[in-house]
């Protein structure tokens, strides 16, 4: 959405706003030489000469290129300077975070952090480095932003090394994985990140996309962008259905999982579909004592972009949906900058109710994260 909203009608918004939580902004580095200052001479060699292996069968670039520029980026969040979106805090708050009102700001940075690296000890090296560098560029510089630590999660002992590493320091305020894994998210090789998280008070956020060598259907690699995009809400039930019945949410009972940029209307329908498998194959899972639905609105929490909305509208579909997903489970996100960004004050149905609205722009958030309880 790169509209600008009418003068009149921005000052009216701008004066019954509440405060506004945004849990998924993308920054982005400038130029690779960022991160020179974050890796050992060994690894920043490794970086230049011989650069990332992704597990997936394309060698360079997306498997499904973007229609829009610079890894689907708004066209106008590029900075004056010609630096990338996402790359100047100055912008950034010129262009969102004061207009907009953010007064928090969850960041998820999505590459090169280490996730799906082929090179387990590269990859540990990438996230460490994407880690240091998102404090000095954005969290130290703007109170508003938090971090969240990216972990080489196909090493789970490298990962709550780095989750240790980072826990104890108040601008990091999540644990972020990508949707698409090695294995299945529930499986047990995962489990010390959970534990970590757990032992950290820290929310487990996994955010949509990565490459786990494997196709993002089970019939094989799809044709176009736009079915990767559709396949963010298969992935993610997948992975939910497999944190569930491996027994995760019953090991770390204190768990809290955040799904970034997944929607969220098939969310209900899984549950369903879940609710009357386990009824009638429980026996099979003994370990898990309360219907998938009951588990999934203990622990999981969603964010708004992208929102499913029914088209011609139907307003009532759409809070019968948020309803039974539960007003305290859905938290704002405008994925800026990417070219599907949705502007907070014109992205949530206007016929919610002022306390349903409130928690969904900050209420929800300011319960996850521990940004609530001050640095």
């Amino acid at each position: 959405m790169n509209e600008q909203l009418p003068t009149t009608r921005a000052e009216t918004v701008r004066a019954s706003r509440t405060p506004l939580v945004d849990c998924d902004i993308h920054p982005r580095l400038r130029q690779p030489s960022d991160l020179k200052p974050y890796m050992s001479a060994r690894w920043w060699d490794h970086h230049v000469t011989y650069g990332r292996r992704v597990r997936h069968g394309f060698a360079k670039g997306h498997p499904y290129p973007k229609a829009h520029p610079v890894d689907g980026m708004r066209r106008d969040s590029f900075p004056p300077d010609g630096s990338m979106p996402g790359s100047s805090l100055d912008f950034m708050r010129s262009q969102y975070l004061d207009p907009c009102g953010v007064t928090h700001g969850v960041m998820n940075v999505l590459s090169p952090t280490g996730a799906g690296e082929s090179n387990l000890d590269y990859s540990a090296a990438l996230a460490s480095a994407a880690n240091d560098w998102q404090l000095d560029a954005f969290a130290h510089r703007d109170p508003r932003l938090h971090a969240s630590i990216c972990v080489p999660y196909e090493d789970a002992e490298a990962s709550v090394r780095e989750i240790r590493r980072r826990a104890a320091d108040p601008h990091f305020c999540q644990v972020l994985l990508l949707s698409r894994t090695a294995e299945a998210l529930g499986r047990r090789r995962y489990w010390p990140i959970y534990a970590a998280a757990e032992e950290a008070g820290l929310p487990v956020g996994i955010h949509v996309f990565g490459y786990s060598g494997h196709a993002a259907t089970s019939t094989g690699w799809p044709s176009f962008y736009i079915e990767e995009m559709a396949e963010h809400g298969s992935s993610c039930s997948a992975l939910l259905t497999s944190f569930l019945f491996e027994g995760v949410f019953e090991r770390f009972p204190r768990l809290k999982l955040v799904l970034v940029e997944a929607g969220f209307a098939w969310l209900p329908s899984l549950a369903w579909r879940l609710d009357r498998a386990w009824a009638r194959n429980r026996a099979e899972v003994p370990h898990m004592t309360r219907p998938p639905s009951e588990v999934l609105k203990a622990h999981v929490w969603v964010t708004t972009q992208p929102m499913e909305e029914p088209d011609p509208p139907k307003p009532a579909h759409l809070l019968d949906t948020m309803g039974w997903i539960g007003w305290d489970r859905i938290m704002f996100a405008s994925d800026y900058p990417h070219w599907d960004f949705d502007d907070p004050d014109r992205a949530l149905p206007h016929m919610l109710d002022p306390a349903a609205k409130a928690a969904i722009r900050h209420g929800n958030a300011e319960a996850v994260y521990r940004f609530a309880r001050g640095r």
